[in-house]
């Protein structure tokens, strides 16, 4: 358990993206919540995936995020940003301007042409991956993106590129292990899916987890926890949020849509609004978040 081959490793909470009444980015809530992260000294942020809702962004808007979290970090600790440009040339330029900003690794998405055969994305990947002087992974998601790799398509990535050092899964974690397997235990694991089976996951192999913020603190003892060998209290600390993220998971818009009005709520800043189009929190909801996150520590 916990090696790390790129250096990486730990809990990178995915920065949820908060908006203003005109749809535009809200950073109050957003540099409060990189300045809490760091606080309790995270191993690592993470923007620009699902979580951050690239999906409703515009190219400035991901700027714009990117540069509030870059700004806000000050390089105090290693940031990952997930890459979803559509062509081997924007994935490359957005990047370089990452870099510049800031950033320290990155994560490819694959474009969105179901139709794609392993091979074809292999050598997007590896278009890509040449190109670039920084460890570089990929986002391995199937069930959210339409299509991805096969452990042996991962595995062939790795030997065409020694910067190739990490994936992004969304796997349980049986899964997890068969991927820590068949790729020799040379490819950093990071997981999503919230942070749920956490400890497993570790004992899986995997070098750490990019969930959402909402509950990022206790994840982070999760993981120490885990580190220094006191499994029961990991398990134990990991049954305290289970129920949150339970109810978290049940598809990436209502993590983003719930989960960012659940850490607004425990930093004690401005929830901003929703943007179109995005899942309506009900009133019944935001009880149920509420009554969640009453039982969380205070940040």
């Amino acid at each position: 358990m916990y090696k790390s081959v790129s250096g990486y490793h730990g809990v990178y909470p995915m920065i949820y993206c908060y908006f203003d009444k005109s749809g535009e980015i809200f950073e109050e809530p957003i540099r409060a919540s990189v300045n809490c992260m760091i606080d309790h000294n995270i191993q690592g942020l993470a923007v620009l995936g699902l979580a951050s809702e690239v999906n409703k962004l515009s190219y400035k808007n991901k700027l714009k995020l990117l540069e509030c979290v870059c700004d806000t970090n000050q390089k105090r600790v290693p940031l990952s940003v997930t890459i979803s440009e559509n062509s081997v040339s924007g994935q490359i330029n957005f990047i370089k301007t990452a870099k510049e900003c800031g950033a320290d690794w990155f994560i490819l998405q694959p474009p969105p042409v179901p139709d794609s055969s392993e091979d074809q994305l292999v050598d997007f990947f590896s278009a890509v991956i040449d190109k670039v002087d920084a460890h570089v992974g990929i986002q391995n998601a199937p069930q959210y993106l339409g299509f991805g790799l096969s452990n042996a398509g991962i595995k062939k990535l790795f030997k065409r590129h020694s910067n190739f050092k990490l994936i992004k899964t969304e796997f349980g974690s049986c899964d997890v292990k068969k991927l820590f397997d068949e790729t020799d235990g040379e490819i950093d694991i990071f997981n999503g899916v919230g942070g749920c089976e956490l400890p497993d996951i570790l004992r899986a192999g995997a070098a750490g987890v990019i969930p959402g913020g909402e509950s990022f603190d206790l994840l982070l003892q999760v993981y120490n926890s885990m580190r220094i060998n006191e499994e029961q209290e990991a398990e134990r600390l990991y049954r305290e949020i289970l129920p949150l993220m339970l109810f978290l998971e049940d598809s990436i818009d209502h993590l983003v849509s719930y989960g960012k009005i659940a850490l607004a709520r425990r930093l004690k800043v401005s929830e901003g609004y929703p943007v179109l189009p995005s899942t309506i929190c009900t009133d019944f909801g935001l009880q149920v978040v509420q009554r969640l996150i009453d039982k969380l520590p205070k940040l």
